[in-house]
This record gives structure tokens, C-alpha cells and sequence, in this order.
């Protein structure tokens, strides 16, 4: 594999030809990791992708899973979403970003997208893997199944079938990382929104124990799963729309574009139950379907070996709100509406919020309760329960720097620390008045910083701060300057328990 332009890597299921970047580095584009999912086989669990002869080329992109486009009001989203839908039924792939040979195995770190459980793939821009080459790091982003396909709970299909598929990727990457210069037993797992509560979802079930070292949620819920009745709904008003019988073989003969249709149209349903709230609060018809919210699971002891770095962002909820105009507009019924859409004891919890933020605006608090109903509340319950157990070390962080996008109101919003984690803040089309990062200049040394300290984790389990435990809850609030806070927003978080 050295240093030729066009590397070539056996993998068990066959060779592959990457490409050498300028920089010694190299990628490897679109190899699969699992059979492609056609007509019944997209409810089926992922099976081994037939061997190849010869070489598959890996310098071109390759298909993604069946999605809808993607629009968050007058953010342009697109260098998260990607281009959408780039059809091909061999979509279960990996990209591979490798560092020049050293002889020495290195860290490999495993990604899983974000998108609402429908959307994403692994061409979107910022999951472009050189800077964790170019710093040492083999690092591996993966498509799964999403929408009907990846996790509509369907009678004759096993449930959650988008994350046996970032399972099914992680045995890949055991069986084939060595042969691209990784270390098959220092494995770490992150995630950023869906991709996080799926990677909570992967650390609550012991099919995946041993496959991976370490985990990262960015913006996850360690209870962002739908019970099954919740689930039952999805399916009844899915089925409704496709007009067929809720079992999984009355989906088969289906086409993808049909799927995809009825996955959009299934907005508005009221998953609230007499025992549970709707986690993800009306923004997506799809989450993990599990009896036991993965936090439960790991309180138990289920994956508490898997060393964890764990947080959130200032002000996840403002993506939300504001740009679709509703930030500014938003009233005091806007705030108890998503205290009532997400809490049992909800004039409780506005009383909590309007405490600890005196001066806020209805749409500071409007945004802060659904972004802790959305990501909060999950990410302090996961933290929580994986510091009880003392095998392994868990850290937590608040990610507080702000955007000036949208006339400053998108500020440290869902997403804003990716560009940051992938060293990737420098890239044109994440500034300007409506894209991400916003009109300014990002500062250069926090995306060197985050994106080292994650690189850290990866590879000694330390972040660089002090451990999260149940008494002081050290949490690391990383903007331009960096400070470890104890309990951060307690009252807020105590609100939630």
C-alpha cells in the first residue's frame, strides 16, 4: 500500500483500489460492508455481501439509502444532509480514511451520520475523514437503512434494522480494519444526533459487546426510543398510506420511491401514550424502537465496559425555531406547549427553566425545553447511569460556541460543533448569513482543539478534563475558551429526573 496513487487493500470480501491523497493519506470510497437490501431483503437483518473477483474500484462515491431531500427552513443544511438520494441498491458501504503506513496499528474511529433516522449518508460534506488521516487515525463512516426500510417496526422483520446495520458495519470493521493499517481492538464508536442515540442504542445491546472500545454521543438521548405501541402507530398510519397490510411481506414488491413518498407524509402522528411522552417531540416519525430505553439498559450494566464521551450543544433547540421563524414569534403557550408535549409534570418544569434563566426571551425557553426534551434529558440520564458503573470512565462536555447565522439567532444550535470534530470549519460553504457557521470567521483553534481532544479519547480514553461522576458531574463548556464546570444547569437537569 505504500506510497502509490491508487493503494490497493484485500479485504475478506475482495480487493479494493483507493486513492492517494496529497498528503500521504488515503480513502477508500464505497465498499460494502453488507449485502445490498433489495426488495424483501430490506426487511431483512444484514447479511454478508457476495465476494468479488478482481479489484472494485474505491475512488468514486457510491449510492446512498433511499431519503427524501432534506430543508430546515433558511439554513442551507445541505453540507449535513448531503445531495439526498443517490440511488443504487448497494448502499450498506463504508468510506475509509487511512493514514499513510507507520507498521504500528492506530486508533480507529467508527461515525455514524445524523438526519432524523431518514436522511444523511456518508456523501455529505461534513463527514470528510482526511483530518483524522492526516492526525492518525483510521476513520470509517458508514451508510445504513433508513426511513420504512431502516426502522419501521413491522410484524415478520426484526426491529431496528438500521442499527443492525452500524453493528454489521462494526464487524466489518473488526474482520478488515488491520489490513488498512487500524487496531481491530481499539475501536471507537461516535455519533452525532440519530447517529448518537443509535450509538447509545449499539452501547444497550449485547450483540455489539467486544466490537467497539469506546463510544461518543454527540447530541443523542440515551431515551430517545419509541415503545412498541408507540411504534404501532407508525406503522398503522404507514401501512394506511401504502394501503397494504402491516406485516413485512406486503411491503416486499413495493418500490423504494413509494417507501420514501410514504415516510414523508407521516407527519402530525400523537405518539403520546398514558405512559410515555413522544421523545423526539414531533420531528421525526423514526427513532430506535426498544421496551427499555438504552439508558436503562446500560443502569443495568449493559455496556458500562465502553469508556464514553457524552454531551450537547448550548442551544440544540434553536435548528428548530428559528429557521422557520418561530424563535422570535414564540409565546408563553409556545413554552408550556413543548413542556406538556414532553413532561408529566410540565408547569414544574417551565418553572425550572424560568429560574435558572431570568431574563430569557419565550424563545430562549421555548428552544432550551425542547432541545433538553429532544437531547438533554437523554444525554443526563445516559452520563448518569454509565458514571454509576466504575469499570470504565465517562466524560461529558457542553459545546457553547456560538453561530451569528440568521442574525445571530441560530447561536450553538444542534450540529454546530460537526465542522468543529471533523477540523473542517475552514470549508466555504459552511459560512455566510444562512449557512452554518455564520457571517464570521470561525476561530481556527477550536476546531484544532475539539478536534484533538477527540482524537485523545480515541486513543487513551481521555478526553484531556476530569472525569464525569454522579457527585460533581464535571463537564467540560468548550467555546473559544475552554472551563470545567461542576453540574452545569442543575436545576434544568434535576427538573428532568
Amino acid at each position: 500500500m505504500h506510497h502509490h496513487p491508487h493503494p490497493v487493500v484485500t479485504t475478506a470480501q475482495g480487493a479494493v483500489r483507493g486513492r492517494r491523497q496529497h498528503d500521504g493519506t488515503a480513502v477508500f470510497l464505497d465498499i460494502p460492508y453488507a449485502a445490498p437490501p433489495r426488495g424483501a431483503d430490506r426487511f431483512a437483518p444484514p447479511r454478508p455481501h457476495a465476494p468479488w473477483d478482481g479489484v472494485r474500484d474505491a475512488t468514486a462515491p457510491g449510492p446512498t439509502a433511499p431519503q427524501s431531500a432534506r430543508k430546515l427552513g433558511s439554513v442551507d443544511m445541505s453540507p449535513y444532509f448531503g445531495a439526498g438520494w443517490s440511488r443504487g441498491a448497494d448502499h450498506l458501504t463504508v468510506n475509509v480514511f487511512t493514514p499513510a503506513p507507520t507498521g504500528h496499528p492506530l486508533p480507529v474511529m467508527v461515525f455514524v451520520h445524523g438526519g432524523g433516522f431518514v436522511a444523511g449518508s456518508t456523501r455529505s460534506a461534513l463527514y470528510d475523514g482526511s483530518a483524522f488521516a492526516r492526525d492518525g487515525v483510521v476513520l470509517v463512516t458508514l451508510n445504513y437503512r433508513l426511513g420504512i426500510p431502516g426502522f419501521l417496526d413491522l410484524p415478520g422483520a426484526p426491529a431496528n434494522r438500521g442499527l443492525l446495520d452500524v453493528v454489521a458495519a462494526l464487524r466489518w470493521a473488526r474482520r478488515n480494519i488491520a489490513a488498512f493499517g487500524g487496531d481491530p481492538h481499539n475501536v471507537t464508536l461516535f455519533g452525532q444526533s440519530a447517529g448518537a442515540t443509535i450509538v447509545g442504542g449499539v452501547l444497550a445491546t449485547c450483540e455489539a459487546d467486544g466490537l467497539f472500545h469506546r463510544a461518543i454521543v454527540q447530541s443523542g438521548s440515551g431515551l430517545g426510543a419509541f415503545s412498541s405501541e408507540q411504534a404501532a402507530r407508525v406503522t398503522e398510519a404507514t401501512t394506511r398510506i401504502l394501503g397494504v397490510e402491516p406485516h413485512a411481506d406486503a411491503l416486499t414488491h413495493l418500490s423504494d420511491e413509494s417507501l420514501v413518498r410514504a415516510a414523508a407524509q407521516l407527519s402530525g402522528i400523537d405518539l403520546r401514550t398514558d405512559t410515555d411522552h413522544d421523545p423526539l417531540a414531533g420531528l421525526s416519525p423514526f427513532s430506535l424502537v426498544l421496551d427499555t430505553q438504552p439508558a436503562r439498559s446500560v443502569a443495568t450494566g449493559q455496556g458500562t465496559a465502553v469508556d464514553l464521551l457524552i454531551g450537547t450543544n448550548a442551544e440544540e433547540g434553536n435548528l428548530y425555531l428559528a429557521p422557520v421563524d418561530k424563535y422570535a414569534t414564540s409565546t408563553a403557550a409556545d413554552v408550556d406547549d413543548i413542556a406538556a408535549r414532553s413532561h408529566s409534570d410540565p408547569a414544574r418544569l417551565v418553572s425550572a427553566y424560568r429560574a435558572s434563566r431570568p431574563t430569557a426571551s419565550f424563545g430562549e425557553l421555548r428552544s432550551a425545553v425542547l432541545g433538553d426534551a429532544l437531547f438533554g434529558a437523554g444525554t443526563w440520564a445516559l452520563a448518569g447511569v454509565h458514571a454509576a458503573h466504575l469499570q470504565s470512565a465517562t466524560f461529558a462536555y457542553e459545546f457553547a460556541w456560538r453561530s451569528r447565522a440568521l442574525n445571530g439567532q441560530l447561536g450553538a444550535t444542534h450540529t454546530m460543533e460537526l465542522p468543529y470534530v471533523f477540523d473542517l470549519a475552514h470549508l466555504p460553504q459552511l459560512r455566510g448569513e444562512n449557512a452554518l457557521l455564520g457571517p464570521d470567521r470561525p476561530p481556527a483553534r477550536l476546531a484544532t482543539q475539539l478536534h484533538q481532544a477527540w482524537i485523545r479519547f480515541a486513543t487513551t480514553g481521555d478526553p484531556g478534563w476530569r472525569p464525569y461522576d454522579t457527585k460533581d458531574r464535571t463537564t467540560m463548556r468548550i467555546d473559544t475558551e475552554w472551563t470545567e464546570i461542576n453540574d452545569p444547569r442543575h436545576q434544568e437537569r434535576r427538573a428532568w429526573s
